[in-house]
C-alpha cells in the first residue's frame, strides 16, 4: 500500500454517528434534500483519503456514476476508473457506509498550494478566471463530486458539506469554486436547451458581481438555443445556491462528460445564518 505525502494542510478524520445523519424528515426539507429512507444500511463516516488504494475506491464511485451512468467518455489510464492529472494533486474527501465501508460519496479539492504545484486549477481548462486571480491565495476548488445511486437521500451530501466547511475554517480559507454540470440528456434526447433555460434562470437572480464574471472557452451556445422550457436546476446546484453561491457566467460545453458546466463560487462569509449554526456552530 503506497502511502501518499502529507496533506497540505493538517486533516483529521471526522467520524459523524448515525443519528447525526438521519435526521427528521422537516430538517431535510429545511435543506432541500430528499430525506433518508428506512434500510439496513449503516450510518456514514467521512474521512480523508491517505493513500492510494483509497483513492481508488473514489475513483471507481466516479467512473461508476460518471461513464457508466451519465455515458461520460473518459480518458483514464486506469480501466474501470476515473483519473486525470488533477488527481494527484487534490485531498480526496470520502463518505462511506460504516457496515459495508464501501464508498459512497466523494469530493476531491485542490487547495492553493497544489494549485500552483500543478499550474492551474481544473476550472481554468473550462474557463478564463482572470477576474478571480485576486481570490486564489484563499480559494479551493471543488470537483468531481458524486454519489452512489443508492445513497442518493441527502445523508451523503449533507456529511460532504459538513467535512467541506470544518476544512476550510480550519485552514484559514474562505472561498470555493468549481463547475456544477448540468447533462445535455433530456428526454431520451442530447439537447442543450435544459442548460439553457437553467441558465437564464439564474443569471436574472443568482449571478455574481462583474468583478468576478468568467468566460467559458468552449461555450455552449445559449443564444441560439431554445431556453424558454420549465426545468429546475439539478438538485446539487439549489443546494449550492441555498448556500449563497453565485453563478459566474454563462455555462461551458464539456463534450466528453455531455454536460453543460456553470461556473460557480460559494464563500464562507456568504453563508446565511441558518446554515452558518448547522455547519460551523456559529
Amino acid at each position: 500500500m503506497k502511502e501518499l505525502p502529507s496533506p497540505t494542510f493538517p486533516l483529521s478524520p471526522l467520524s459523524l454517528p448515525r443519528g447525526l445523519l438521519h435526521p427528521s424528515v422537516s430538517n431535510f426539507q429545511k435543506f432541500g434534500l430528499a430525506p433518508v429512507q428506512p434500510s439496513e444500511r449503516g450510518g456514514l463516516t467521512v474521512s480523508w483519503a491517505r493513500h492510494n488504494d483509497e483513492i481508488r475506491q473514489a475513483q471507481r464511485l466516479r467512473f461508476k456514476v460518471f461513464a457508466q451512468e451519465m455515458g461520460a467518455r473518459l480518458n483514464t489510464t486506469v480501466p474501470g476508473h476515473d483519473v486525470d492529472l488533477f488527481d494527484n494533486y487534490c485531498e480526496h474527501l470520502l463518505v462511506r457506509d460504516e457496515i459495508t465501508l464501501e464508498v459512497v460519496g466523494t469530493y476531491r479539492l485542490l487547495t492553493p498550494a497544489q494549485a500552483r504545484r500543478v499550474g492551474s486549477t481544473y476550472s481554468d481548462l473550462e474557463f478564463d478566471l482572470t477576474r478571480l486571480r485576486s481570490l486564489r491565495e484563499r480559494m479551493v476548488e471543488l470537483g468531481r463530486s458524486c454519489v452512489h445511486p443508492d445513497y442518493r437521500h441527502g445523508g451523503v451530501i449533507m456529511a460532504l458539506w459538513g467535512a467541506l466547511a470544518e476544512f476550510m475554517v480550519r485552514n484559514q480559507l474562505d472561498t470555493m469554486i468549481g463547475c456544477a454540470s448540468i447533462p445535455m440528456l433530456h428526454n431520451g434526447i442530447v439537447s442543450g436547451d435544459v442548460a439553457a433555460s437553467i441558465w437564464h434562470q439564474l443569471k436574472a437572480t443568482h449571478l455574481a458581481p462583474i468583478e468576478h464574471q468568467v468566460h467559458p472557452r468552449l461555450p455552449l451556445p445559449v443564444d441560439q438555443l431554445d431556453h424558454s422550457l420549465l426545468v429546475e436546476p439539478p438538485a446539487l446546484i439549489k443546494g449550492y445556491l441555498r448556500l449563497g453561491a453565485k453563478i459566474l457566467g454563462a455555462p461551458a460545453w464539456d463534450p466528453d462528460f455531455n454536460t453543460a458546466d456553470l461556473p460557480m463560487l460559494m464563500r464562507i462569509n456568504d453563508l446565511p445564518p441558518r446554515y452558518r449554526k448547522h455547519f460551523l456552530d456559529a
